[in-house]
């Protein structure tokens, strides 16, 4: 299965933008036979999941702890690493594409992982960072999935 990698705030409430992008996001991808790969926990990780679920959707954590018990219920398949923050090279090198929605310095460390492996990175009220293709509605990333 293909894995698109989305990154974004873990502290996203359901009632942000953020959080409602995200969730179209997961529903999107999945839809169109996209797998979701993400740090699994909650915010947009949980959003994202949570769409891709209801599409039957195939979703991906790549888990801070090494018992995965901060897991958002919609992940399938959990990744126990142990790693904190220091997975965040791995969630992003997972995708084929990463879409960056909100987030804080994890994100922004994520961002950067992407450019340094070569990802293209589409992002939605995220860090201003040179190199992100900014989108405004879910149906936008239609235009970068790959083929």
């Amino acid at each position: 299965m293909r894995l698109i990698s989305v990154i974004g705030s873990s502290t996203a409430f359901p009632e942000s933008d953020e959080y409602k992008f995200a969730y179209k996001v997961g529903k999107l991808l999945a839809s169109r036979g996209f797998g979701i790969v993400c740090g699994g926990r909650g915010g947009v990780m949980e959003a994202v999941c949570r769409g891709a679920k209801e599409e039957n959707g195939l979703t991906v954590g790549i888990m801070p702890s090494y018992t995965g018990e901060e897991a958002n219920p919609f992940v399938d398949i959990k990744i126990n690493t142990g790693m904190n923050w220091n997975r965040n090279p791995v969630v992003v090198a997972s995708g084929e594409l990463v879409i960056a929605i909100g987030g804080n310095y994890g994100t922004l460390s994520e961002i950067a992982y992407s450019f340094i492996l070569g990802k293209t990175v589409l992002g939605y009220k995220t860090h201003d960072v040179e190199g992100i293709i900014e989108i405004y509605k879910p149906e936008d990333i239609l235009n970068y999935l790959p083929h």
